[in-house]
């Protein structure tokens, strides 16, 4: 009997560790919230967003705030932040992702989108 018990728990303690390596796997890639967006990188990364795309666009666009955001480990890091901006004198929302790669010195800028509605 007591073999048994031992083989049943040996099972389950088997089973735990396989969904435990595969709920990590399904993670790698995968995006992850950013938890404090007043981290001076973060709002590094923002500043150079707004400020990449204002010279492309020709735009005075001014950073206002990071609204949320989100990291992605690639072969560097990407960011997709939404951020609030000032143009003029209105407000708007853009979904931005910049990917960074420190130890390199490469920052650009893969997207910078108009958000519809509440963010």
């Amino acid at each position: 009997m007591r073999l048994l018990i031992l083989a049943a728990a040996a099972v389950l303690l088997l089973l735990r560790v396989s969904a435990t390596r595969a709920a990590r796997r399904e993670l790698v890639g995968g995006w992850n919230p950013i938890n404090d967006l007043s981290d001076p990188y973060v709002g590094e990364i923002a500043d150079f967003a707004v400020k990449k795309h204002s010279e492309e666009a020709k735009m005075g666009l001014v950073l206002e705030k990071v609204v949320k955001g989100e990291t992605q480990v690639v072969s560097g890091s990407n960011y997709r932040l939404v951020i609030e901006v000032k143009d003029g004198a209105d407000t708007k929302c853009f979904e931005v992702v910049v990917f960074d790669k420190p130890w390199e010195h490469v920052r650009s800028l893969t997207s910078f989108e108009p958000v519809q509605g509440n963010v």
